[in-house]
């Protein structure tokens, strides 16, 4: 099974660090509202005793903790690695090293120098955290489907609307045909009236939004490229994304739907137009030229 495979046959170097995901215990925590019964006790066994688990074969992890071989190997690739092997290593990695910014939970005695630094260690968190997840294959296929499209649409409701107003902004200010629609009933009427022509970007932290879901169902039926914004996998919004760009924040007792999120996804949107900018440079530039000019009118 998983450690069957000899260790002389295990690629080396920049191969093997390839296999690695970054950050593997926030990723369990971070998808482990998503999981499966079976998944669940999986990972609570991990985030238990991570050193214990580097220890063990798989076949031990599975005896330990009741599930099947086949479901510690789904588990992993889950997770982004192709098998069991991939996650000690992650394990091993995650360990050794020292954690910059521990996310702590606020407690009702905080004083505010003390709220301020857990929010605030908790954002960088969530950044870090976000980096080590984002695939930028996604983001370039992401870049692609925008710059190829006729016309964008940026859905979000929620905590998540002001997340596609920004897009929208940013996107016109480098010359994109684009709409930020916010409203649930104007989502699923815009939605259907996608084309092949037309991308969507949906942002939804949760990925379980019923309106976010529904729009994004009724663009990819329509032949829209759907590119989906979350935190979370194997959420019901995925059956609808072409592409998928993750984020990694945490949501705490006081701090549901917290900056942590958002400010994830408004670095991640950063990214994605910064990268579309760079794709078609000289357009991009002139129209941030000309759109400077028309704004500072707006100024004294």
């Amino acid at each position: 099974m998983g450690d069957a495979t000899n260790l002389s046959q295990k690629p080396k170097g920049k191969a093997q660090e390839s296999l690695i995901v970054e950050n593997v215990l926030a990723r369990i925590r971070s998808s482990y509202k998503s999981m499966g019964p079976t998944s669940k006790v999986v990972a609570d066994f991990i985030l238990a005793d991570p050193n214990a688990v580097i220890a063990m074969s798989v076949t031990e992890l599975s005896e330990a903790t009741g599930a099947s071989q086949g479901s510690v190997v789904n588990f992993c690739q889950n997770l982004g690695m192709p098998g069991f092997q991939h996650l000690k290593l992650s394990l091993a990695q995650a360990v050794v090293q020292p954690v910059q910014y521990i996310h702590e939970d606020l407690n009702r005695d905080d004083d505010t120098e003390t709220v301020c630094r857990k929010v605030f260690h908790g954002g960088i968190q969530a950044l870090r955290d976000s980096l080590s997840v984002l695939d930028p294959k996604a983001l370039g296929a992401a870049v692609s489907a925008l710059r190829a499209a006729k016309r964008i649409e940026i859905y979000g409701i929620g905590s998540s609307a002001p997340i596609a107003e920004d897009a929208h902004y940013r996107m016109l200010r480098i010359g994109l045909e684009a709409k930020a629609v916010t409203d649930s009933h104007i989502q699923a009427i815009s939605a259907s009236r996608t084309s092949p022509e037309v991308a969507v970007l949906t942002i939804s932290h949760t990925g379980a939004t019923r309106e976010t879901v529904v729009a994004t169902q009724l663009a990819k039926e329509a032949g829209a490229t759907t590119i989906v914004l979350t935190n979370y996998a194997r959420t019901p919004i995925q059956a609808f994304a072409d592409i998928t760009l993750f984020t990694m924040a945490r949501e705490t007792l006081f701090r549901t739907e917290a900056m942590t999120s958002r400010i994830a996804q408004l670095c991640v949107i950063d990214a994605l137009i910064a990268a579309l900018a760079l794709a078609d440079y000289e357009r991009s530039t002139t129209t941030l030229r000309e759109t400077f000019d028309v704004l500072s009118l707006k100024r004294f």
